[in-house]
């Protein structure tokens, strides 16, 4: 099995990395609300940075994608 497919460890990577650190709130949405804000000073390190802390769902959005695919595929 691919590890990339694994819902367990991308379940847990989502918890740990995507969240962390967990107060005073996620580094995740500290990240999008700058972004949203306009995203004034953010850095490469801040991009890297985000991007670090989102490919958690990344991985969990696509494999949620490809399971509805196979789901569809199949007709239930």
């Amino acid at each position: 099995m691919n590890v990339l497919n694994d819902w367990r460890l991308v379940i847990l990577l989502c918890l740990t990395l995507g969240l962390a650190p967990f107060f005073p709130e996620p580094h995740i949405f500290g990240k999008l609300k700058w972004m949203l804000g306009g995203a004034e000073g953010m850095t490469i390190m801040d991009w890297f940075d985000f991007l670090l802390h989102g490919l958690p769902f990344v991985l969990l959005i696509r494999l949620i994608y490809i399971n509805v695919a196979l789901y569809s595929k199949k007709g239930y």
